[in-house]
């Protein structure tokens, strides 16, 4: 059995990191669609986000990269998205607990925040951290609730 596709987006601020990002997967044995962009025309990025995210939710991607700057902006337009838990990581230590925690689905990066190296290894544990569920399945069922305009205030610790 082949590897899950793995989709990848950049704005123009991280193409060389998408670039790199994507040929190390590759090289890996990682199935991969660069949806873009290819230059350094400065584009919008919450339309990439979109495209991306819609490629994980509907099953065409196991998992989504999105590179921008920051990555700020990106992480908040992917988690407009019912579905998309996009985790914006600058270390390893996040990406471990986004992935085993939060089962996030959307790795979020900024090329102007991470060196290309880091960028690496992030990702590999990012890839490589399995969702442990138990206790963490109950709060990502609390983040879907929220996603869907429920109120937690009534469930287990919350403010009175």
């Amino acid at each position: 059995m082949s590897a899950p596709r793995i989709a990848i987006v950049a704005d123009h601020n991280a193409v060389a990191m998408k670039t790199r990002l994507g040929a190390w997967l590759t090289a890996r044995g990682h199935r991969v669609d660069d949806r873009g962009v290819h230059g350094e025309e400065v584009v919008d990025y919450p339309p990439l986000c979109e495209d991306l995210c819609r490629q994980v939710l509907t099953g065409a991607a196991g998992a989504g990269i999105v590179l921008g700057g920051s990555g700020s902006g990106e992480q908040m337009a992917c988690n407009k998205i019912r579905g998309i838990r996009a985790a914006l990581c600058h270390d390893t230590f996040v990406a471990s607990v986004a992935r085993g925690n939060n089962d996030a689905n959307v790795l979020v990066m900024g090329s102007k925040v991470i060196a290309p190296d880091a960028a690496e290894r992030i990702l590999e544990v990012w890839l490589a951290t399995e969702f442990r569920g138990g206790r963490h399945a109950g709060r990502v069922a609390q983040i879907a609730a929220l996603e869907r305009g429920e109120s937690l205030l009534g469930y287990p610790h919350a403010p009175r």
